[in-house]
């Protein structure tokens, strides 16, 4: 008994020096402040280190990442024939004031030299552009290049210490990793919101040619359009680019594009003021189980994977190399393709005029086709 009287003691006495310590140094962690208004008291939280955060705040990313979030106004001579909404909202840039024909969106610093990345719809109908930092500074903005297929535009500006965005791995993300949306939604000020990652590799859309959306619950609205995507570090994932709404307002589903493909459009961009794609001329269609029985193609799950191409352009690089209707295509480059939105991105990154192996499944078995690509053509619908 005299033993548990002993450890008893000296854990009490232990106790009371840490609390004389604390009450000495640190009084105000010890009690409540008290504040009398109009005769009624008030009790006030103590004080603490503006450093320590709570447990999960996500104030960190957002300081560090939300200097770069520009907003961008533009002025048009004629209204936007790309403002009109329907379900799948691509184009949701802010309402314009009455009397101006123009919008607003968002972009992101991605240099110090003062290039910004933004979504081609914020720009493409501008006359004049104009960015606005999160500090008030305001500056002219040029367009160094677009590339309406996958909606991406890079603009510059002239102004020096910019704040500027860490790029981020967005061939790292997972499904139900945080994330931060980041903009101008509205016009209302530069807005925080945050969400998980939803789904990876959304394509099949309608929204783009090149589709491979990060989808992301975090609210995004009109006027977002163009900005920031980060992950709990504050580096950049994705650049918002649309959103499904019935109403035009968030409904918990957003795209964004992955900072890895801006990074190859800001590549060719700065290169050569345009994006420069592969093309061999076919027309493709997702392999589907039926189709793979009809084309004989192993019964092994894991094998019936690929695209079957149902039209091939007469004296198109595919053409000549000797591809024909029914040809299931299974890798190019030694680059699997499970369905048409690979097959397309695989065949655009390669480069025109340089030879790549392309293997196919016919009736007799496997086929390897060396094809020469060509430059891509602008589609019409996106001619201007």
């Amino acid at each position: 008994m005299k033993r548990y009287w002993l450890l008893f003691s000296q854990w009490v006495t232990v106790l009371l020096a840490a609390w004389f310590v604390v009450a000495t140094l640190k009084p105000e962690w010890l009690k409540n402040t008290r504040q009398t208004v109009g005769g009624m008291t008030l009790l006030q939280a103590p004080a603490s280190d503006p450093s320590l955060r709570p447990v999960g705040s996500l104030s960190g990313a957002a300081q560090k990442a939300s200097p770069a979030v520009v907003s961008i106004n533009i002025s048009q001579t004629q209204p936007s024939k790309s403002g009109q909404l329907d379900p799948w909202s691509r184009n949701f840039k802010g309402d314009a004031d009455e009397g101006n024909a123009g919008g607003l969106g968002s972009g992101v610093i991605v240099s110090p030299q003062g290039h910004i990345l933004t979504n081609n719809h914020v720009i493409e109908d501008g006359d004049a552009i104009e960015v606005v930092l999160t500090d008030g500074r305001r500056a002219a903005a040029k367009v160094i290049g677009t590339d309406p297929e996958s909606d991406l535009a890079l603009l510059k500006i002239e102004l020096d210490k910019l704040p500027v965005i860490v790029l981020g791995q967005s061939d790292r993300l997972q499904i139900g990793d945080v994330v931060l949306a980041i903009g101008n939604p509205f016009g209302v000020g530069q807005t925080v919101t945050s969400g998980i990652v939803s789904a990876l590799g959304r394509s099949q859309l309608g929204i783009n040619t090149f589709e491979n959306f990060i989808q992301t619950d975090a609210a995004i609205n009109p006027g977002n359009s163009g900005g920031a995507l980060v992950d709990v570090n504050g580096h950049l994932m994705g650049i918002n680019t649309a959103i499904y709404s019935r109403s035009g307002g968030n409904m918990g589903i957003g795209f964004a594009i992955p900072v890895a493909t801006a990074q190859q459009v800001m590549r060719d961009l700065l290169k050569d003021g345009k994006v420069t794609r592969g093309w061999i001329g076919v027309e493709p269609q997702d392999l589907s189980p039926e189709l793979a029985a009809t084309f004989n193609l192993p019964a092994s799950p894991s094998a019936i994977s690929g695209v079957v191409i149902t039209g091939v352009l007469k004296n198109g690089p595919a053409a000549q190399a000797g591809m024909r209707v029914g040809d299931v295509v299974l890798n190019v480059n030694a680059h699997a393709v499970g369905n048409v939105a690979e097959l397309l991105s695989q065949v655009a990154s390669l480069s025109p005029g340089v030879p790549a192996k392309v293997q196919v499944w016919r009736r007799q078995g496997m086929v390897e086709l060396t094809l020469e690509p060509t430059q891509r053509p602008v589609p019409r619908h996106i001619q201007r």
